[in-house]
């Protein structure tokens, strides 16, 4: 008799279920009574000990606690290292403990490690890898040494050095958790507001988050390429001129949007002043988490700017998240094919597969009704006085891009609120695709083709 054999998990599902174990384990670690100080008098329950270690191994920065007065050393360690697995791939993990274990990656680790780290090629994996590695403790250094110029004559020596990390692996993985809250005589949950002003944490910050959300395989490719933009791939050029189009663009508006905001007026923003905090805002939704004004303060239009770049997120195969801006620019390149009549979706003397708009297209609607589905159900169950609209979509939007910016809301929210913003961030990090491929991919299709007929469309 003819034994059955245990079915293999799909590369799909090994990702979706490495980001839950690693989640689930850092939340055991956070219910340990001495991960929680107790400083701010509150317990840790189990929902926000699991909320917390979703968002910091999903890299987004959304909390239930202020990470300073509510953690200990030991929980706030804890902490960054989920980040860190989170930020670099926890693919990337698993495929170098299994380099060390085996003498050559086999093709099934080589590809999940392929995917997580956006590699169009099985060659060269483990010069990737290499590359991974030595690339962020390059960039999350060098950030370390700036902020140190300024934490350390703030907090001194020991805490400015722990401060200066924490803070540059937060911001090169695109996490968001501060360790601010009831530092410089200010309450909890104030980010780096006290820094608003200043250059040197301010642009520090920025560009960790930009250089973390450009992606590994943007980096590989400016290495081989040694700078030089002719000989860059397709992929790493429009990643590059999205990304500047939208943070000159978006700079420019929060200046237009918040020339009248109270908050600069009151605070004596010189015009240098609200160009700084303009360019962090226009950074930190893509998708950080990091705030340095209220955002409560936001005008109508600085608020729905920030909704909408918090929902594009960064680039593939990065440390951010949201739709991407490679998924955007698929999109809006079909829609101008589409509108000119043309099948193709030519860029410069490339052309791209007409398929890329059908998987981008997928990713933005199952975004979208995952947005206001979740909105629509918190609105529902939560009471409009503590959870209105505004602050709902944002804190949804927020979620599901793994950004972390919020108005305030999550410590106020109920357990099954809770529960709906831990999946969308789990299903924000783990990607949307990935978790659709994961549930479907065992699944048959069939060979015959139905009759083909049409719809009337627009």
């Amino acid at each position: 008799m003819k034994l059955k054999t245990k079915p293999k998990l799909s590369v799909w599902q090994f990702l979706a279920l490495g980001f839950l174990i690693v989640i689930l384990t850092g939340s055991l670690l956070l219910m340990l009574p001495f991960a929680s100080s107790g400083r701010d008098g509150q317990s840790t329950s189990y929902i926000n000990a699991l909320f917390t270690a979703t968002s910091a191994t999903c890299v987004t920065g959304l909390v239930p606690y202020d990470s300073n007065t509510h953690w200990t050393i030991f929980g706030q360690v804890v902490i960054i290292c989920l980040i860190q697995t989170g930020g670099l791939g926890f693919m990337t993990f698993v495929s170098v403990l299994l380099g060390a274990i085996r003498k050559n990656l086999g093709l099934y680790e080589r590809k999940a490690l392929m995917l997580s780290a956006g590699e169009e090629q099985l060659s060269g994996i483990k010069r990737l890898v290499r590359r991974i590695f030595i690339g962020t403790a390059i960039f999350e250094g060098a950030g370390a040494v700036f902020l140190a110029i300024r934490f350390i004559p703030d907090f001194g020596v020991g805490k400015g050095i722990y401060y200066a990390i924490w803070h540059s692996i937060s911001a090169f993985c695109n996490a968001g958790f501060d360790l601010m809250g009831g530092t410089h005589g200010q309450g909890p949950f104030t980010s780096l507001t006290y820094y608003a002003t200043d250059p040197i944490v301010s642009l520090t910050i920025a560009f960790l988050i930009i250089i973390g959300g450009l992606g590994f395989c943007v980096w590989s490719d400016i290495v081989d390429c040694r700078g030089n933009v002719k000989k860059f791939r397709l992929y790493t050029k429009v990643v590059l001129l999205v990304n500047t189009l939208m943070l000159v663009a978006s700079t420019a508006l929060f200046m237009l949007f918040e020339r009248n905001n109270p908050t600069y007026d009151a605070q004596s923003f010189s015009f240098w002043d609200r160009l700084l905090v303009s360019f962090f805002n226009a950074t930190t939704p893509r998708t950080a988490g990091f705030n340095t004004v209220d955002l409560n303060s936001l005008s109508d239009s600085g608020y729905l700017l920030t909704v909408m770049l918090m929902f594009i997120g960064g680039s593939s195969a990065s440390t951010a998240g949201g739709i991407k801006t490679n998924t955007l620019a698929v999109i809006l390149m079909g829609m101008f094919a589409v509108f000119r009549g043309k099948r193709d979706i030519e860029i410069g003397k490339k052309r791209i597969d007409y398929s890329l708009v059908s998987q981008a297209l997928a990713i933005f609607t199952a975004c979208l009704i995952l947005v206001m589905t979740a909105t629509l159900i918190i609105c529902a169950i939560e009471p409009d006085a503590d959870a209105p609209f505004k602050a709902v979509l944002f804190e949804v939007v927020s979620a599901l891009g793994t950004v972390g910016l919020s108005m305030s809301l999550t410590p106020t929210l109920g357990v099954i609120s809770k529960i709906i913003l831990i999946l969308l961030m789990y299903a924000g990090r783990v990607g949307i695709l990935t978790l659709a491929l994961a549930l479907g991919e065992a699944r048959k299709t069939s060979e015959t083709k139905k009759p083909l007929d049409t719809l009337l469309i627009g």
